[in-house]
């Protein structure tokens, strides 16, 4: 049974890792490893480290853009260059770069590890890449580069120790659960060790699965787990090291816990080596950090979530009674929650510089499940198609020279509908109507005035997009939406004179127009959205053609049936 969590149910399918093993040979698998690695000590000489990070949201043709892999990227960047024993000038982060700087940045990393072998040192390569692949190959935006020649590269690499970590999407968001297209496994020849060197490949599925992200904990359930255990969480040991071995036996415990009851099913990570040597590989060290949190021995039992100042999640850990837990993390304010049968426990926490903060359990509080700290951030909407209803009041005027009392300003009552994220990631394909009426005027040149009314409807398409706050990098806040778009309507208009000298009068026509406007999330599905529209208007009765802009400004409630706003 999935333990108690906060996480959604809506997830997005990222990637179909592949890798030499399947889920159902984990215990094996750790057994040949552990005799492999033999009984040396886990603190054996650390080589010299560098380090190629990746994260590309985009695909290319026929994939929707992810929502956190660049994200993700900057977590383990941060990670490895904190923790992991890699400098800051030997490590290179690459965001929404293509194949070719894929390889060029390992090609630069490949000549300073040659440098370093020249001087003697030992040497160690990780390459960590978090996106799409689809039909056997990574997806760099619109690039490709094939499983195969990568792990050509990687083996061919003039490195001691090569480590490859990879989270990527088969087939985008058209592969979320359904019609998912299998990509060739990504497999690791294990024909025979080499001489004081090897491969280690960590993938976030099995070559048959679908790898999820989730829009609660900012990320892939993968490269969060793999993140939390190397800050501290995967340390079973509690020699305040974290070992290949335990980061990936923590990853593959809470990714199965956390998808096991999912719609695209249980996610396996998968482990492939080819490594000789006298003991494991330490991935971080965080007992020589003094910076975090310490979850003491006898602190309660459960599942610990840190969360920083903008609502992410930094950490998840694990608590089992009687083991110690040493999180690391720079300073600054967090929340720490856990989450039990019937209410949650939470707290605040400040993280010193160079200070490490001892947990006990009167830091926090009881509080309801409404008060979750996490779920008033988690704002993003899912990339599933849904519709959104709305409702409001427009006033209209014409924009630039007089009308002459052929169109004047109006008070609409509308309903809108729209259809999201159905052809990309927040774009919207809208239909609206509106009524609306005024009272004017014509004068004749004789001075003679006839009062009217006037009345027009309205029947229109638009296409817009939003820039909804997705990811750490977001400028606005989370509750705001600005968009932006075009929109064509059908007018209907009328002219009544109240005296009925003259004839009722209609006219009708095309308008093109653009529309930009800011929406205000009220709640979990409720909006407040103000627009702007500017529009196109020929008047060509009677053979005259007269061109006016008109503009108009419009305020209405929305109800979103999709995710939270």
């Amino acid at each position: 049974m999935r333990r108690p969590a906060f996480l959604p149910k809506a997830l997005r399918a990222r990637c179909l890792g592949g890798a030499s093993k399947v889920a159902t040979m984990i215990a094996t698998m750790f057994a040949i490893m552990m005799s492999v690695f033999g009984s040396g000590s886990a603190r054996a000489e650390n080589p010299h480290r560098f380090a190629l990070v990746a994260g590309n949201d985009q695909g290319g043709p026929g994939t929707r853009p992810l929502l956190y892999a660049k994200d993700d990227a900057r977590k383990v960047f941060d990670i490895l260059t904190r923790l992991g024993n890699v400098r800051g000038e030997d490590a290179l982060l690459l965001l929404d770069g293509d194949v070719n700087r894929f390889l060029n940045a390992l090609a630069e990393l490949e000549r300073r590890a040659a440098e370093a072998t020249r001087r003697g040192e030992k040497t160690a390569l990780v390459v960590y890449y978090s996106g799409h692949a689809k039909d056997g190959a990574l997806r760099l935006g619109n690039s490709e580069l094939p499983l195969q020649t990568l792990k050509a590269r990687l083996a061919q690499a003039a490195v001691d120790v090569r480590i490859g970590i990879f989270d990527s999407c088969q087939s985008g968001a058209m592969t979320r659960t359904k019609g998912a297209r299998k990509a060739p496994a990504f497999e690791i020849d294990t024909k025979g060790p080499r001489s004081a060197q090897g491969t280690v490949i960590l993938t976030s599925s099995a070559a048959d699965e679908d790898s999820q992200e989730s829009d609660q904990i900012r990320g892939s359930y993968f490269s969060h787990h793999l993140a939390s255990g190397l800050l501290g969480g995967a340390d079973k040991s509690g020699d305040g090291r974290v070992t290949l071995s335990e980061a990936y036996a923590y990853a593959y415990d809470r990714t199965v816990a956390d998808t096991a009851d999912s719609s695209a099913g249980a996610q396996h990570p998968t482990f492939s080596y080819d490594l000789s040597g006298n003991g494991d590989l330490v991935l971080t060290d965080v007992g020589g950090r003094h910076e975090g949190v310490y979850f003491p021995g006898d602190a309660p039992t459960g599942t610990y979530f840190l969360v920083d100042n903008r609502g992410f999640v930094v950490a998840e850990i694990a608590k089992a009674l009687g083991s110690d837990r040493r999180i690391a993390l720079p300073p600054g304010r967090y929340r720490i929650k856990r989450r039990l049968p019937d209410r949650l426990r939470v707290g605040d926490v400040e993280v010193p510089r160079g200070q490490l903060v001892a947990f006990s359990e009167p830091m926090l509080r009881d509080t309801p499940f409404s008060d979750d700290p996490v779920k008033g951030a988690a704002r993003d909407l899912s990339v599933d198609a849904h519709w959104s209803i709305a409702v409001g009041g427009a006033y209209q005027a014409v924009l630039s020279s007089p009308s002459d009392g052929l169109f004047p300003a109006a008070t609409f009552m509308g309903l809108d509908v729209g259809l999201r994220d159905f052809f990309r990631r927040d774009w919207v394909w809208g239909l609206d109507g509106a009524i609306g009426r005024a009272s004017s005027q014509v004068a004749l040149p004789s001075g003679a005035v006839f009062p009217y009314q006037f009345g027009e409807v309205s029947i229109a398409s638009s296409l817009v997009v939003e820039a909804r706050p997705h990811g750490q990098q977001s400028v606005l806040p989370r509750w705001m939406v600005p968009f932006v778009g075009v929109r064509v309507a059908m007018l209907m208009m009328s002219r009544r004179f109240d005296d009925q000298l003259f004839p009722d009068q209609f006219f009708a026509t095309i308008s093109p127009g653009l529309v930009a406007g800011l929406g205000f999330a009220l709640g979990e599905h409720v909006s407040l959205v103000t627009r702007g529209r500017l529009h196109y208007l020929l008047y060509n009765v009677e053979q005259t053609n007269r061109s006016f802009g008109t503009w108009e400004a419009s305020a209405f409630l929305q109800y979103d049936f999709g995710g939270s706003q």
